[in-house]
């Protein structure tokens, strides 16, 4: 009699683990997952603040690197999938010119977003591409010219004792006047006292004056705008530096403690 009992009480535990099994397999409980989000349901690339909880209190995600990582929420194929638009761009624009009109610069080019990524879709590729280049514009040589300086001591509007009356006096050009900032200065410049006035971030004056000037009705390296050019002082050896063209005037004259062209 105790044995039959046994069996009946083993039969009945064995009974109701298949019950719980099929009930646990085929009768799906209430589930929160990608659906029950807040808007939005999905989200593009790598979110750790898009996620859920699933039945089991456990946390799964609704991004798109989730399909990596292999913890989506259950239903996120189902309401994250249908309905994901990936990301669409336009064809690539022409390269930008070079950064430098002369040595190494860079350049880019950029391409515009047609169709944003929704609702989980492949995000959106690199919009911009960039590399190196080479300037070499017609400039260059204007560049390379490295300008004389000397103080403005020597002005040369005086007239020439020397001179006799039947020697062809030379036509006096209008002096105009170039501001620079100055950008590197070497040590030796601070061993003269007209010369320690070239530090860095100081705007000077120098003027191109009628004996200096070049066929061309301009004085040899006299800068050029948002471009470094460079210049070295003729009486104070090993002073040199480099500067950046800022403004020039016509018929000018600089103020006194400037430079001349030489």
């Amino acid at each position: 009699m105790g044995a039959r009992v046994w069996g009946s009480a083993r039969l009945g535990f064995v009974v109701c683990g298949y019950l719980a099994f099929f009930c646990g397999e085929f009768v799906p409980p209430t589930e929160a997952g990608c659906r029950e989000r807040d808007s939005p349901n999905c989200c593009t690339g790598r979110n750790n603040e898009c996620f859920e909880y699933t039945r089991r209190k456990t946390v799964c995600y609704c991004d798109t690197y989730c399909q990596k990582t292999r913890d989506c929420c259950e239903d996120y194929q189902h309401v994250c999938q249908i309905s994901a638009i990936d990301c669409g761009v336009g064809s690539w624009g022409p390269w930008s010119s070079c950064t430098s009109l002369c040595g190494v610069g860079s350049t880019e080019r950029s391409r515009q977003v047609s169709v944003p990524p929704r609702n989980g879709g492949t995000p959106c590729p690199d919009l911009k591409q960039r590399r190196g280049c080479f300037g070499n514009d017609a400039i260059c040589n204007t560049v390379k010219e490295v300008a004389k300086i000397l103080p403005d001591s020597f002005k040369r509007n005086f007239k020439d004792p020397w001179r006799r009356p039947h020697m062809l006096v030379k036509e006096e050009k209008a002096s105009y006047c170039v501001y620079l900032r100055v950008k590197q200065a070497s040590a030796a410049c601070k061993l003269k006292l007209w010369t320690a006035q070239l530090v860095r971030e100081r705007l000077v004056c120098a003027e191109c004056q009628s004996d200096a000037m070049t066929k061309s009705d301009r004085c040899g390296g006299d800068g050029m705008e948002n471009t470094r050019t460079f210049w070295a002082a003729a009486s104070a050896p090993g002073c040199h530096g480099s500067w950046v063209r800022e403004l020039s005037s016509e018929h000018c004259r600089c103020p006194p403690y400037s430079v001349l062209f030489v």
